[in-house]
């Protein structure tokens, strides 16, 4: 079974630890929320599992995968991650099937539909508000046929239907699936039942 192994891992910037001595097991079916305050390594945390970053001490083993093959196994939703802004809504999504399948419950058109998109299907992305980025986002992450989602302040620029999609499309489309929530809004992570406050593996200047 795939799961997400930390053993002893630490990452700094310079002389900066941004965590250190991090022990965990991540499993499948399982739902965790990285939490810590702004500046604490949450997003640095999920780039190291997904393979974006390297550690700089400790180990990170995802079981029968390995760096060149991991990415097959996540998909992720983040602010500072880029849609192609001169693709349509429905060209982005084509082009994403292309590298990572779409579950097969539903067709192109009515994810769209879904995340209420419609109106801007052969709408360029650039084109589109920050909220409507957001949500073709989550989409392209959820809707993912991968065993592993990972979300990086999910609700970033949504407003309060916004929210509600985004836990509709959770509870409907990826219980299911090993979720790691990256946030410090309650609202983001309150379906996850284990939390890792990165405050806990900080180290104290001066530390080696």
């Amino acid at each position: 079974m795939l799961q997400i192994s930390l053993q002893k891992a630490g990452k700094r910037f310079n002389k900066d630890w941004i965590f250190k001595d991090l022990d965990y097991l991540f499993e499948m079916g399982q739902h965790y929320a990285i939490i810590g305050n702004n500046g604490s390594g949450k997003s640095t945390l999920l780039q190291t599992i997904l393979g974006y970053a390297t550690l700089s001490k400790g180990k990170i083993d995802w079981g029968n995968e390995n760096t060149d093959t991991i990415f097959q196994q996540i998909s992720i939703a983040a602010p500072y991650l880029e849609l192609i802004e001169e693709y349509t809504t429905l060209e982005q999504f084509e082009f994403h099937e292309s590298f990572k399948p779409l579950i097969k419950d539903l067709s192109i058109q009515e994810m769209i539909d879904l995340i209420g998109l419609k109106a801007a299907t052969n709408k360029q992305i650039r084109y589109f508000s920050s909220g409507m980025k957001q949500r073709l986002k989550l989409a392209l992450a959820i809707f993912s046929k991968t065993p592993i989602l990972l979300l990086d302040e999910p609700c970033s620029n949504l407003d309060k239907e916004g929210y509600a999609l985004y836990h509709h499309l959770i509870s409907k489309y990826a219980m299911h699936k090993l979720i790691i929530v990256g946030s410090n809004d309650t609202q983001e992570y309150d379906f996850c039942t284990k939390h890792i406050n990165l405050m806990d593996y900080k180290v104290a200047d001066g530390n080696n």
